[in-house]
């Protein structure tokens, strides 16, 4: 078998990399190296090539979600001209929205790796790049009248509750108590 090209392993990685992110955040940082390397449709082998070890991979995916996550931002903010209200009023219908609830894969990693993240120990580079990633979260969720934590706090909360009683009046109801207690006039 061939060697690869430079370009066609810098492609690999890439693949492998967004893979793993969306894995990560549908299914938690237990996932096995072999199942990350068959959704990316890459052998299991190819692995070592790219990266030193699943830690190595993990602290990578979970830098390209919080890239995701940070690029939704700016673009939320570019789509309302700037104005953050407009952009953090979109954001809130769109996280506290059933769509959202039901794709953890394409979702925030705040809510989709947290558990998995207090799990570590507080170690690593995932663990730095999520802790500075929820600040910069709850940085862009902040208004005059409301601390961007709790804002957070309640979107984050709402949406693991909902994603938990999926399948229940009580999920939908959850995420519409959520958005209306973000979005009241004050």
């Amino acid at each position: 078998m061939g060697r690869v090209s430079q370009a066609q392993a810098q492609e690999n990685r890439r693949r492998v990399v967004e893979t793993a992110s969306r894995l990560l955040r549908e299914q938690g940082t237990h996932v096995s190296v072999a199942d990350l390397m068959k959704a990316a449709g890459l052998t299991h082998g190819g692995f070592y090539k790219q990266f030193a070890s699943k830690e190595a991979l993990v602290d990578e995916a979970t830098a390209h979600a919080f890239g995701e996550l940070a690029r939704h931002h700016k673009d939320g903010l570019d789509q309302h001209a700037g104005q953050r209200d407009a952009a953090q009023r979109a954001l809130i219908d769109t996280y506290l929205s059933a769509e959202h609830r039901d794709s953890a894969a394409d979702g925030c990693p705040v809510a989709a790796l947290a558990t998995d993240m207090a799990r570590d120990g507080g170690e690593g580079e995932a663990h730095r790049v999520y802790t500075q990633g929820v600040a910069d979260f709850a940085d862009f969720l902040a208004t005059e009248d409301q601390d961007g934590f709790t804002r957070l706090c309640t979107m984050l909360g709402a949406l693991v509750l909902s994603r938990a009683t999926k399948g229940s009046p009580l999920s939908d109801e959850i995420l519409t108590a959520a958005r209306e207690s973000l979005t009241a006039p004050n």
